[in-house]
């Protein structure tokens, strides 16, 4: 059974940081890409960013520029460097876990964790 836990969330001023993690363990194969995604309220769940464990990373166009994906294949954990955050970053982050890309057997997701962007 792989288990997602994620870290890091919470609430920021626009223009802050924030840094989100995500560990994944159990796995009994390999976990060849870890990513993010959110859900704002009353809106559909949307890509963030996810990254390969050979190295491909793509973004959303809404945070290019902004937000890093990293990730530590050894641990099986990415992270989630968020800059210059907006108001309209606000939303439940879902970690996200596939064996492949394409077709995947496995699909898994973290228990989420909320971003508030607010003065």
């Amino acid at each position: 059974q792989v288990q997602l836990v994620e870290s890091g969330g919470g609430l920021v001023q626009p223009g802050g940081s924030l840094r989100l993690s995500c560990a994944a363990s159990g796995s009994s194969f390999s976990i060849r890409v870890m990513g993010w995604y959110r859900q704002a309220p009353g809106k559909e769940r949307e890509l963030v960013a996810y990254m390969t464990s050979g190295g491909i990373k793509k973004y959303a166009d809404s945070v290019k520029g902004r937000f890093t994906i990293s990730r530590d294949n050894a641990k099986n954990t990415v992270y989630l460097q968020m800059d210059s955050l907006k108001p309209e970053d606000t939303a439940v982050y879902y970690c996200n876990a596939k064996d492949y890309i394409i077709s995947p057997r496995y699909n898994g997701w973290g228990q989420g964790t909320q971003v508030t962007v607010s003065s």
